[in-house]
Formats: structure tokens, C-alpha cells, sequence
């Protein structure tokens, strides 16, 4: 809450199935007879078209103008779009986990399957391992988030895309204090700075710095976070546009770990019993800057350049949960449990990375009648160095880092080349294509051998490499039936590669280093949908279904780490609805729904180690597929006037 500026009084009376919303975009002209949409064009697409105009699942948020929420979580800012599951577990040793028509639902932290861009610099690693910790709300404009066929245009990892956009300073300068505390002794101070350009050529500026903290709701759950983010927008004589874009992260948050039912039953804010037992002393440690820029530039009315570039660092240490364990043998051979295996790699898992990466653009308009084309390249690379070490010191005290247990160097880039095409084609028909080939490249070389054991057990030399590969089609066909009324069918193909963390850990306790043998997914996703606007609203009404072949699931939780598998088929077929309008004046009403059949398409077979016991048990056709919701629910209210009381 703002305690140097209040501009307006912001009521909000708020009917919730789920959570409460910030309004998607709405009409904002009362006089007209049937309620516009703002003419904003929707960037996560790539089409220049407007919102109603565009053929897909794209929804808008806008920030609140005054927010009096806490501005930590994107939960308090993205809420009631179709589809879209994010689950604040208020564990910030985890980060939120997001889901879009079941992409993603498979993380145990932080965002899988679905890219995340803030100012269209990438928020996902280039493996695919995303986090919502770097966004700033405190300086947050608007969000859009894209959920059908069209994210395959942004390569690997795209079940759905999220693009966030910073404000841009604007007038004179000025400075903003804010602080908000809540309950667990829960509190946040902010302060944005911002101004506009004082002439031509000269950049308008909006820095934005917060520090966070919390004892948490439950024991040993306390957090601390400081945020920095800046940006910088140049408008240059020549029409181009520079946007400089920099953030700073850094997140200390202590991990209670999961509770078994009965013990969340006997007391739902106590440490999971084993860790309190042991004095894991369970924590993350997080710190990342990141830094890039993008230029546009129309050269004429035809021809139009983008360029974006970006590097970033990003440091983790983790104290995780794990006994020292013991060693048992089982008919002359020897059973390991804990860390005690030399093929263990310890735990506290260190490791720091290096990613950069580019993108390249051209776009020429009406080189033939009605047509628009863009072509270009995206490249990303990530290196990292990552260490494992034992979670205990010579004496068996635990929550320190004691012996070197793993230690690679990995590397992982791509090479990107798309073209997207857009052809009107009648006048209330258009054709929208698009096609990337996406190759992913991993190379991992192990620094770290270790053994015999007295049981004649060896960590030997893991290193390996592996390539992935996929051709993604996309197309759309639209149809504006009426001023206020569009059809549209779409397809498009999806790829996901596993992430460093997937691959990171066997199914097999025996192994150690890379799990080369997980494959990337592959899907096809159909659409069809209706876009309306008229005297009862803003309607988006669609229905899809997206058949994945060898989709990344659990394969349950072994020795301590989270291990993946490939399940042959999967199917997701759902309907998405959401309705907003302009009820009277100040008062607008919005709601969404959302039906998703989420399951295994094909037996997966259990898997079995050398000695055929279970290390991931067998799941039938039909088995719902874990943390996907069937059904999805939401309404509000909300009263915001355009002036407040003074």
C-alpha cells in the first residue's frame, strides 16, 4: 500500500470459486451501444492483430494501478484465466508451480513446460526450467498469456507462454515508497523510482527495488528476498524503439518439507517430523542477475527488424533432507540406502550457470496482396558448473556441506530458424502459419569418480552427450462471421525436452550422473474456438485436445531426489470458457471455466532394476494424470472507480 500517493480509492467486492482475479481487458467506451475492446494488438502471437482478431487462447491482464496487494507472488496479479493453474504452496524454497492445460503440472518447483518472458527477454532457462522469482509486480504493466497451438512458435518447453511487460516512465520524475505486513510476520518495502524522457533521443526510466520477509505459516518455513529490476526506453527520431531491461534476485528461504496426512492432520504448521528428528536444517539459496535488450526498428511500411540479446547468471545451494544412510546385504550383494552408495551424489546440490542467448527478426508486409512474413533465428546457450556434496560434516552433524560427492561441467544450446506467414485472403478470412525447427543439444562431462567400495562398487566416468530434434508446425484458419462474432480452428506441434533437473537423477539407484535415456515429448494439439463481443459481453469460447507421445511424468521419489520417465501416450481434451462485462459505470462482472480430461493414453509399464525389484510401479490406461484439476471455476465482482474521493 502506498504511503506517499494515493491516487484513487480502489473498492473491490469479489465472489470467488478458487481465488480472486485482477480483470481481464474489458470495453472502457460507455457510450457505445455494444462495448469495445481497447485497440491493443496482442504481442504473444505475433500476428499484429487485435484481440478479438486474433485466431487463439490469449487472455490479457492488466496491473492494478494502485495495488494494495503484498506484490511478491504472480498469483496475486494472474488469476481466472482458463486453464491456467498456479498453485502458490507458500514454500519459497519451491517458487509457485504453473500449470496450462496440464503442461507443467509435473514440477515439483518452479515452471516446467511453459516459457515465461518478462519485456521479451526470456524468464525460462534454456532447458526449459522457468521461474516466476525474477518478475516485479511493483512495476508491473500488463501480463498476457497464451495457452493454445501458437506457443509451439516459441520452440522447446511451449505447452504455453507467458509474457510480462514493465512499465515504461512516463512524465516527471518521481519516487514511490510503499510497505505492506500481514500476519507470520510477514512484511514488504518497496520503492520505485520513474520519469520520461527529458528530450529526444534520451531514455525514460523506471527502477524498482523491494526487499521481502516472512517467518511463514509453518515452522522452518521463513523466507527473505530482495528484487531489483530496471528498465530504460529509448524512442528514437528514426521511429526505432530500444528497451534496456535488468533484474537482480536474491532469495534465502528455509524448507519444511512435506507433510504425511496424518501428521499435516495432527498439526498442519509443524516441520515434516524426519527433518526435525535429524536437524536437516533444510534451505535454498538463490541469486540471479540477468540483463538484456531489444530493439525495433520499421525500416519503411514493409519492411520491419527485431533484435533481441540477453545473458544472465544464476547461483543455487540447496540443503535437502537426506539421510546418511547405511549399507545392508541382501543374498551376497549389497543394498544401499541414503548417501551411502558411491554413486550417490550427496545432499546438497551447488551449482552455478551461465546462460545467454539472442533472436533475430525480419517481418515484410504486403510484399504480396495481404500478406504478412517473418523470418528468423533464435539461439540460446547455457553452461553449468554443478557440484554435489554430503549434507554432514565428519562428526554427523547435519545441514553442512561436507565431502565432494559429484562435480560436471554441462552445456547445453540451440539453434532455432522459424517462419511465421499471414495471409488475408478474403475479407473475412485469414490463413496464419508457422514453422521452427527446434534442436536441442546437451553435453554433460563428469569431473568426479570415485571407488571401489569394500563391496566392490564404483562411481565411474558418466559423461555423455545427447541430441534432440523436431520440425513444429503451426496453422490457423479464421473466420469473422459478424463485426462481433469470430470462428477460428487451429494445429499446431509441440516439443518439450527434459530440464538439467530431470535428467539429472536415474530411476535406477545403481546409476549415477545423467539420464540420458529420457526422451523429449511431442504433441499435437487441435483447436477450435469463438470470439464475441457484443450487448452481453466479451466471450472466448474454445475446445481442444493435445495427444502427447513419450510425455516426462514421476517416476516417484528415489533416495531422496525426484526422478522422470517417458509415458508413451498421454491425451488432454478440455473446453475453456471466460465472459466479461461492463455491468454499470464502475461495475464489472468476469468468470471462466474450465473442463480438462487429463490421462494416460497407453499402459506404462513398471520399472524394474537389475535385480527385478520396482522402481517405478505400472500405471493403466485411463489413470488420471497427477496435479491437473477437471474442473476449474471462477467468478468476481469488482467495483473500481476512476476517481476516488479526493
Amino acid at each position: 500500500m502506498s504511503l506517499l500517493r494515493l491516487d484513487r480509492l480502489h473498492y473491490c467486492i469479489l465472489m470467488s470459486m478458487g481465488c480472486i482475479s485482477s480483470p481481464l481487458v474489458w470495453a472502457e467506451d460507455l457510450n457505445s451501444d455494444v462495448a469495445k475492446l481497447p485497440t491493443l494488438h496482442v504481442e504473444a502471437t505475433r500476428t499484429d492483430t487485435g484481440y478479438l482478431q486474433t485466431p487463439a487462447s490469449v487472455f490479457r491482464i492488466e496491473a492494478p494501478q494502485v495495488d494494495s496487494s503484498s506484490q511478491v507472488n504472480l498469483t496475486e496479479v494472474v488469476k481466472g484465466i482458463p486453464s491456467l493453474q498456479i498453485r502458490n504452496r507458500e514454500n519459497y524454497a519451491q517458487d509457485l508451480q504453473l500449470s496450462m492445460r496440464g503442461f507443467g503440472a509435473r514440477s515439483t518447483f518452479g515452471v516446467r513446460g511453459i516459457r515465461l518472458y518478462v519485456d521479451g527477454i526470456p524468464a525460462t532457462m534454456p532447458d526449459g526450467q522457468g521461474q516466476t522469482s525474477n518478475i516485479d509486480l511493483s512495476s508491473l504493466d500488463h501480463v498476457e498469456v497464451l495457452t493454445g497451438p501458437f506457443s509451439s512458435l516459441y520452440g522447446n518447453s511451449s505447452g504455453g507462454t507467458i509474457l510480462t511487460s514493465t512499465k515504461e516512465g512516463q512524465g516527471k520524475d518521481s519516487i514511490e515508497l510503499s510497505y505492506s505486513g500481514g500476519s507470520h510476520d510477514k512484511s514488504r518495502a518497496g520503492l520505485v523510482l520513474q520519469g520520461g524522457a527529458k528530450g529526444a533521443n534520451e531514455p525514460s526510466y523506471i527502477i524498482s527495488s523491494s526487499y521481502f520477509d516472512t517467518d511463514g505459516y509453518r515452522e522452518h518455513s521463513g523466507a527473505e528476498k530482495v528484487l531489483n529490476n530496471a528498465k530504460l526506453s529509448w524512442n528514437l527520431d528514426d521511429g526505432s524503439k530500444i528497451n534496456w531491461v535488468t533484474n537482480y534476485v536474491k532469495i534465502h528461504a528455509d524448507d519444511p518439507m512435506g507433510l504425511e496426512r496424518k501428521d499435516w492432520q495432527a498439526n498442519p504448521k509443524q516441520i515434516a517430523p524426519y527433518v526435525k528428528k535429524w536437524g536437516f536444517n533444510a534451505r535454498k539459496d538463490i541469486e540471479q542477475t540477468q540483463t538484456g535488450i531489444t530493439w525495433f526498428k520499421p525500416i519503411n511500411d514493409q519492411h520491419e527488424l527485431y533484435a533481441m540479446a540477453y545473458l544472465g547468471n544464476r547461483q543455487v545451494t540447496q540443503y535437502q533432507s537426506i539421510p546418511q544412510g547405511q549399507v545392508v546385504v541382501e543374498n551376497g550383494k549389497p543394498v544401499y540406502t541414503g548417501q551411502k552408495s558411491p554413486k550417490h551424489a550427496g545432499g546438497v546440490i551447488d551449482f552455478e550457470r551461465n546462460y545467454y542467448g539472442a533472436d533475430f527478426r525480419w517481418t515484410g508486409k504486403e510484399l504480396l496482396p495481404n500478406t504478412t512474413v517473418s523470418i528468423g533465428v533464435a539461439f540460446d546457450a547455457m553452461d553449468e558448473e554443478r557440484k554435489g556434496f554430503e549434507n554432514f560434516n565428519a562428526d554427523g552433524i547435519y545441514g553442512v556441506k561436507g565431502n565432494l560427492r559429484r562435480d560436471e561441467d554441462n552445456t547445453l544450446w540451440n539453434i532455432d530458424p522459424y517462419l511465421q506467414a499471414s495471409w488475408q485472403f478474403l475479407p473475412t478470412w485469414r490463413l496464419d502459419t508457422g514453422v521452427r525447427y527446434s534442436n536441442v543439444h546437451y553435453k554433460s562431462k563428469d569431473h568426479f569418480t570415485s571407488g571401489p567400495d569394500e563391496y566392490g562398487t564404483v562411481n565411474g566416468d558418466d559423461s555423455g552427450k545427447t541430441d534432440y530434434e523436431k520440425v513444429l508446425p503451426s496453422a490457423a484458419l479464421s473466420w469473422q462471421i459478424l463485426p462481433e462474432l469470430m470462428a477460428y480452428v487451429s494445429y499446431a506441434k509441440g516439443f518439450e525436452t527434459p530440464t538439467f533437473t530431470e535428467m539429472a537423477y536415474h530411476t535406477d539407484i545403481s546409476k549415477s550422473g545423467f539420464n540420458f535415456g529420457l526422451k523429449p515429448s511431442t504433441s499435437d494439439t487441435y483447436e477450435t474456438g469463438l470470439k464475441s463481443q457484443n450487448l452481453l459481453g466479451d466471450f472466448t469460447l474454445a475446445v481442444f485436445q493435445t495427444k502427447t507421445k513419450n510425455d516426462i511424468v514421476s517416476a516417484g521419489n528415489l533416495g531422496g531426489r525426484s526422478t522422470f520417465r517417458n509415458a508413451d501416450k498421454t491425451l488432454r481434451e478440455g473446453v475453456e470458457f471466460a465472459w466479461n462485462k461492463k455491468l454499470w459505470r464502475d461495475l464489472t462482472a468476469t468468470a471462466s471455466y474450465t473442463y480438462l480430461d487429463a490421462t494416460f493414453d497407453a499402459n506404462v509399464p513398471e520399472k524394474l532394476d537389475q535385480d527385478n525389484k520396482v522402481l517405478a510401479s505400472a500405471i493403466p490406461t485411463g489413470n488420471a494424470i497427477p496435479g491437473i484439476a477437471k474442473n476449474q471455476a471462477y467468478a468476481s465482482l469488482a467495483w473500481q472507480p476512476s476517481h476516488g474521493l479526493y
